[in-house]
């Protein structure tokens, strides 16, 4: 436990010691607890939870969540203490993914044991338990039968996810120093949903372990769970597919217009902001996200001479940027997953005087998430800093947002933003610079001209190294760089101060089948003091 702050270590001795006095009712000897029914469920407990790490779910198959439909049923079945009991050695026997391992299995099983505990202490104490003990008997007078034992059961399962996310909130808290407020939003909701949707496995289950059929025919009920998993396994593997595709896609923009490097991340970034100040849901935040991320995608379809050009624009250069939200959109058209991102990244150039691009819409004709990319993008812009100016502060940059509201932008959206900066202010901090890719047969060498590695290309044949000893390589040699590149809009950054000239002369160069006999001239292919013929 030497990685683990002495908080959370205290936090998990102590839940573990709590699990094992939950648990200890039921090692005493007078203890009624119906041992094969323990066995049998904690057995099948670890088969069941042995089995769902190999879907594609990943990390949360492989918790004891994964086994919410066994621990129910044996919560339904069991006295609390033998309850507990069944958590157990799935908790210890389940695969543990990061160090230090002992600790995490210790807490597992504290954990499990724990929610198991209280589901079962909450069964019986709603009369769950009596209910379902009569439910294969034909109704009779006093007997409460099945329907009786369903408001208990949803009751369980809603203790066992609140028990389970608030001791897994706690060692967040204790174990990586979040906020109490960030370590349990979000994570009661994701915990009740799956474990209500288990209650019912759980009930059905028990149902059918005290029917006539027995155990045997409880098994009928996981088949279902275990197709539902699948399910869940595939939307949780398609959503990271999208995920990777849209970092692609950013990095693709990213390695084409370096000098905009991470502002299509803070354009997103910015647009949740904005959307989560207009009181938006789960699904059209992400949808802003995405699209604030991808709002440039269509400069992968502009010239790099043209992003790249050292002066300003020329009006059919201009005109050629300007097609870079019908790129875009063309680009993403058939990616069904975006919705209405492909709307934004198509109009986020509109203004509401209807003289923006590519369409000229104005007003309530632009679409909403288009108007929030808009004020997002601008923002940025003019908050980060560029080759050829400084960033603007951030109280500038709003007070220009504003100045410009009703014009350019919708000033809903403008006041969005400003809420949600004097909420939560904003950082410019750029994301690290794509690591270039060194082609094969090429190897990196430092460039004293630049202060950088750059490649070195292979040795060249003695006829190409004549003509490039004739030729114009000893402009670079004297540390002149050409490849200042513009932004987008066709500000170009300062010139770097000239190179001081060399003191001597370029070394010569000498090939040796053009070697001037004896009595003989010097060679016409030695080049002179100024690198020409």
């Amino acid at each position: 436990m030497r990685a683990v702050p002495l908080t959370a270590r205290v936090y998990i001795l102590g839940a573990a010691l709590l699990s094992a006095l939950c648990a200890a009712p039921a090692l005493s000897p007078a203890a009624d607890v119906p041992w094969p029914t323990v066995g049998l469920l904690a057995a099948l407990a670890v088969v069941w939870g042995s089995a769902l790490p190999r879907l594609p779910l990943g990390r949360a198959a492989a918790g004891p969540d994964g086994c919410g439909p066994v621990l129910l049923a044996g919560a339904f079945l069991l006295p609390a203490p033998a309850a507990a009991l069944v958590a157990v050695p799935a908790a210890l026997l389940g695969p543990v993914e990061r160090r230090p391992a002992g600790v995490r299995r210790l807490w597992r099983v504290a954990r499990s044991a724990l929610a198991a505990y209280a589901a079962s202490y909450a069964f019986g104490l709603g009369g769950g338990r009596d209910a379902l003990a009569t439910s294969h008997v034909p109704a009779v007078s006093g007997c409460p039968g099945f329907p009786h034992a369903l408001a208990p059961a949803v009751g369980a399962a809603l203790v066992l996810g609140l028990t389970s996310a608030a001791l897994e909130g706690g060692v967040l808290v204790t174990a990586e120093g979040r906020s109490p407020r960030l370590a349990w939003r979000g994570r009661t909701l994701c915990s009740l949903v799956p474990h209500l949707a288990h209650g019912l496995s759980g009930l059905t289950m028990a149902v059918l372990w005290r029917s006539p059929y027995g155990p045997t025919a409880a098994l009928l009920a996981l088949p279902p769970m275990y197709v539902c998993a699948r399910v869940f396994a595939l939307c949780h593997q398609e959503r990271a597919a999208h995920q990777a595709t849209v970092r692609a896609l950013v990095q693709a923009v990213d390695i084409k217009d370096r000098y905009t490097r991470g502002h299509s991340e803070r354009v997103g970034r910015a647009s949740v902001m904005i959307a989560r100040e207009l009181g938006m849901g789960g699904d059209r935040i992400e949808a802003l996200r995405v699209a604030g991320v991808l709002h440039d995608l269509g400069k992968l379809g502009v010239p790099t001479r043209v992003l790249r050009k050292n002066g300003p624009l020329t009006p059919e250069e201009r005109r050629v940027i300007e097609l870079h939200p019908e790129y875009g959109h063309e680009m993403v058209r058939g990616i069904g997953f975006l919705g209405e991102a492909r709307d934004a990244i198509l109009h986020h150039h509109e203004r509401l005087d209807g003289s923006g691009y590519p369409h000229g819409l104005a007003g309530a004709d632009i679409p909403e998430a288009a108007r929030v990319v808009a004020v997002a993008d601008a923002f940025d812009a003019m908050t980060s800093t560029r080759a050829y100016r400084r960033a603007r502060p951030v109280p500038a940059a709003v007070e220009e947002l504003r100045r410009c509201a009703g014009a350019q932008f919708d000033p809903r959206m403008v006041d969005a933003l400003t809420r949600a900066l004097d909420r939560h202010g904003w950082h410019t901090s750029a994301p690290p610079e794509p690591r270039p890719l060194t082609p094969v047969g090429r190897r990196r060498t430092a460039d004293p001209v630049r202060g950088e590695a750059r490649e070195r290309k292979p040795d060249r044949p003695p006829e190409r190294a004549r003509g490039q000893a004739r030729g114009r390589a000893p402009d670079r040699a004297q540390g002149q760089v050409p490849d200042r590149a513009p932004d987008q809009r066709g500000n170009v950054p300062p010139a770097p101060p000239p190179a001081p000239p060399p003191t001597s002369p370029p070394e010569t160069v000498s090939v040796p089948d053009a070697v001037p006999k004896a009595g003989q001239g010097p060679s016409p292919w030695r080049p002179g003091p100024g690198g020409g013929a």
